[in-house]
């Protein structure tokens, strides 16, 4: 089993270049070691800037045998909350054999012990799409075009085992074509979601742009609280083209807030909210 990889020319070699107006040299080239090394380390000084979290770190596990021969091996990446996993390979004579799951034991352990509530990888569907599922990872998204008409499965699991009592609200949001009004969404909903108890699980976008899920996490002790029921209510009026007088629709919201209610009784569940052309549909489920 074997994932990631990379295409490209000799480390530097330059394919062709060009002189802009300022005197400056745009090259174009294959592989550069020095170049993405420079833009990581730039980046990443970026990142840790604008989150306040500095705590990005490599992530490995080796496997080798007696001789010292490498059999298997994982890299990834931990930060914040979030670990990622890059590569993942076992040698030929060694597949099928149970490394692949320990290697996925042993980096979701290390993970948890760096505080990470949850994991994502990436698998080519000629790989190993099915070992991921078959370890708990959630699909949540693929991406077409990839050589021979295959395609690029994303996956995600989280690493921490669930109170009894929480509440997930699924959310489908219409943002149609304007950009603006989906931001004013964000601002006018989203940012209720610390104040309730909330957390954006998980967002997903479609292809076009123009339809979003929301995956939101309520804590168990906010799962059977009014006020979880109120922000789904205020979620399920608002379309983004809406969002500045979400807080002012009430109908749909005592609905939502019924539905919610009469789910105290219940461990865990899921409202799901489907919001689209300025109609809200509220469901719930257990």
């Amino acid at each position: 089993m074997a994932e990631g990889g990379g295409v490209g020319a000799a480390a530097g070699a330059t394919l062709h270049h060009v002189i802009e107006d300022d005197g400056a040299t745009l090259h174009v080239g294959g592989e550069d070691d020095d170049l993405t090394a420079r833009t990581q380390r730039e980046l990443t000084a970026y990142n840790n800037a604008a989150t306040g979290a500095d705590d990005e770190a490599g992530l490995s596990v080796r496997v080798v045998d007696p001789d010292g021969e490498l059999v298997a091996g994982l890299t990834g990446w931990t930060w914040g909350s979030r670990a990622g996993i890059n590569t993942v390979w076992v040698r030929a004579d060694r597949r099928r054999q149970g490394w692949g799951g320990r290697l996925l034991r042993a980096v979701e352990e290390e993970a948890r012990r760096r505080g990470c509530t949850e994991i994502s990888v990436a698998s080519f569907s000629f790989q190993a799409p099915a070992f991921y599922r078959r370890h708990g990872y959630t699909e949540t998204g693929i991406r077409d075009g990839i050589p021979g008409g295959h395609v690029d499965h994303q996956f995600w699991k989280p690493l921490v085992d669930d109170p009894a009592g929480v509440l997930r609200v699924v959310a489908l949001v219409d943002l149609g074509a304007d950009a603006e009004a989906g931001r004013r969404y964000e601002d006018a909903v989203l940012a209720l979601l610390g104040r309730h108890g909330g957390q954006l699980e998980r967002r997903l976008r479609t292809g076009d742009g123009r339809t979003e899920v929301h995956v939101i996490r309520f804590a168990s002790d906010r799962s059977t609280d009014p006020h979880s029921a109120r922000w789904t209510g205020t979620l399920v009026t608002t379309t983004p083209g809406r969002a500045r007088s979400a807080a002012r629709s009430r109908c749909s919201a005592r609905l939502c807030r019924k539905r919610c209610q009469r789910r105290r009784s219940t461990t865990s569940g899921t409202i799901t909210v489907s919001v689209s052309s300025g109609r809200a549909v509220c469901s719930a489920s257990r």
